[in-house]
């Protein structure tokens, strides 16, 4: 039995990748997208978008709906449903089509992610669970990084389709393994649900990361100019942004409100506030939110500085970060043992200094001439604190959630981290983007030759292309000299990102003084 617990393992930990994968495999691929569908940059967007924002809003329901109905049945459904709509995205043939297989491949991959937390949680207990959750820790923080590399490589020598396309044999093995190695489990039978606090909750996030995630399209308060809103032409002098937020937080107050009074009358709830008086669900979720402010921004700009500056092309960039992905299932070796002798939060620190380690020591080498070997090395240790850290804060997290809250516990953890990480990016994103914009424009400002509004153009073009005009303007011996200037210029902004990204992470790590000392490693009693 304790062996085919630990193949059970392997399989959550294999449906677990290809959500993971999934949320960033098609970054890559978008460019070929474009072109063999012929379809919009608004398209584009919202093929890449989609399934962050369905992803992050449904894994607080699916989480209390696995406790319920059960852990394993509800992830294996999960799989189904990411299988069959990975299929419609590999025959897709045009965008909206796509946007809407990405939409339900969301919907399966929230009800996977929480659901993987809780089965290990009702699975494994003492020294055990402490080795699982590093598995899954450094499960998540290494294939975050291959999906640029497997997503490169799949769409350079076979067809962009592939990158859905894999999910299907990978999602059948998963299914059969775990009908065969998993056992089933729920927590406790009750009657009626809370019906209104899902679709608040839902509503909510929704609202809440749609802005996160699209406040550098549309503008932060202002509006950038003509943009389409869910299909209709937005033509205010006010960003929608503002309004999301606000509405989105309306909505939270009103669902905190609703929960507060269904928990006091002792009926059904979406999210059972008794877990917030436990001190380590709390704090730790407390430092898991500011943490992944700083953990995965990195994996953001990197890319655009390694393909935009060095030069690399997107599976040259996808075998740089390898070093994170490789660093990450390292430490999944280490982070065990480690946990067991010196007790899971004393792990958890250890991992953020490294990823704090890691993040710096990139800011601090960052440059057009950087070796690849100086990026590599910072990169390997940011991937071991990922694998530490990840893994055993999930584990302090749900240390004293009772085993039959674990699906909600696992729900409210998983959504934490994913508003955190949405938030992360938008505040990085703004950082290298807006001190690119300042960088470039000074530089150029130094070259008189180059008229004012040439200057404004030639800045806002590399600001919004991500850098992607650079090459262009390289390529051209008229303008190969403002190329050399935006190369600088990005990598000053990207430097300026990871110094954020740094302070995110050293705060995350101060943060963790509230987990108190140690847990006990057979017990996992905060102390």
């Amino acid at each position: 039995m304790a062996k085919k617990r630990w193949v059970g393992l392997f399989f959550i930990a294999l449906g677990v990748s290809m959500i993971i994968v999934d949320a960033t495999i098609v970054n890559v691929a978008v460019p070929t997208i474009i072109e063999d569908l012929k379809i919009t940059s608004t398209q584009a967007q919202w093929i890449q978008e989609t399934y962050t924002l369905v992803f992050a809003s449904l894994l607080l329901v699916f989480g209390r709906l696995a406790d319920r109905f059960g852990r394993r049945q509800m992830f294996s459904l999960g799989v189904l449903v990411f299988i069959v709509s990975s299929v419609v995205a590999a025959t897709s043939g045009s965008g909206n089509l796509l946007i809407a297989a990405r939409l339900v491949q969301g919907i399966g991959g929230a009800m996977m992610l929480p659901t993987s937390l809780s089965l290990l949680n009702s699975t494994f207990f003492g020294k055990e669970r402490g080795i699982a959750f590093a598995v899954w820790g450094s499960t998540i923080g290494g294939t975050a990084a291959l999906g640029p590399l497997l997503g490169g490589w799949l769409t350079t020598d076979f067809t962009w389709r592939w990158a859905f396309g894999i999910n299907i044999p990978l999602g059948l093995l998963v299914l059969v393994g775990v009908s065969l190695c998993v056992k089933e489990s729920r927590g406790e039978a009750e009657s009626g649900a809370d019906y209104v606090g899902a679709l608040l909750s839902v509503l909510g996030i929704g609202a809440i990361v749609f802005g996160l995630i699209e406040g550098r399209t549309y503008g932060w308060w202002g509006s950038l100019g003509d943009r389409s809103l869910l299909g209709v032409n937005w033509t205010w002098g006010i960003s929608p942004i503002p309004l999301f937020f606000v509405l989105g937080i309306a909505v939270i107050f009103i669902f905190a409100k609703v929960q507060l009074k269904l928990n006091a009358l002792g009926k059904p709830v979406l999210l059972d506030l008794s877990l917030f008086k436990i001190n380590s669900f709390r704090n730790a979720n407390i430092a898991s939110a500011i943490v992944s402010l700083g953990e995965f921004g990195l994996l953001f700009s990197l890319p655009l500085w390694l393909q935009n500056v060095r030069g690399y092309s997107a599976f040259g960039t996808g075998v740089v970060l390898l070093a994170l992905a490789i660093g990450s299932f390292f430490a999944s070796g280490a982070g065990g043992p480690v946990g067991a002798k010196r007790g899971p939060v004393a792990v958890v620190r250890l991992g953020i200094l490294l990823e704090l380690i890691g993040v710096a020591a990139i800011a601090l080498v960052i440059s057009p001439t950087t070796s690849t070997w100086l990026i590599v090395i910072p990169l390997f240790i940011y991937g071991m604190g990922v694998g530490l850290a990840t893994a055993q804060l999930t584990g302090v997290v749900l240390a004293e959630v009772p085993l039959e809250k674990s699906g909600q516990g696992s729900g409210i953890a998983s959504t934490t981290r994913q508003i955190g990480s949405a938030l992360g990016i938008a505040i990085l994103g703004t950082v290298l983007f807006s001190s690119l914009g300042t960088s470039l424009n000074s530089r150029l400002e130094n070259q008189t030759q180059i008229p004012a509004a040439t200057r404004t153009a030639l800045t806002d073009g590399v600001v919004s292309s991500a850098g992607g005009s650079i090459a262009g303007l390289q390529a051209n011996p008229a303008t190969a000299d403002v190329a050399i200037e935006a190369k600088a210029a990005f990598s000053t902004a990207s430097r300026n990102a990871a110094f954020v990204a740094s302070g995110f992470l050293l705060i995350g790590w101060l943060a963790t003084r509230s987990l108190g000392r140690r847990i006990r490693k057979d017990e996992g009693i905060v102390s």
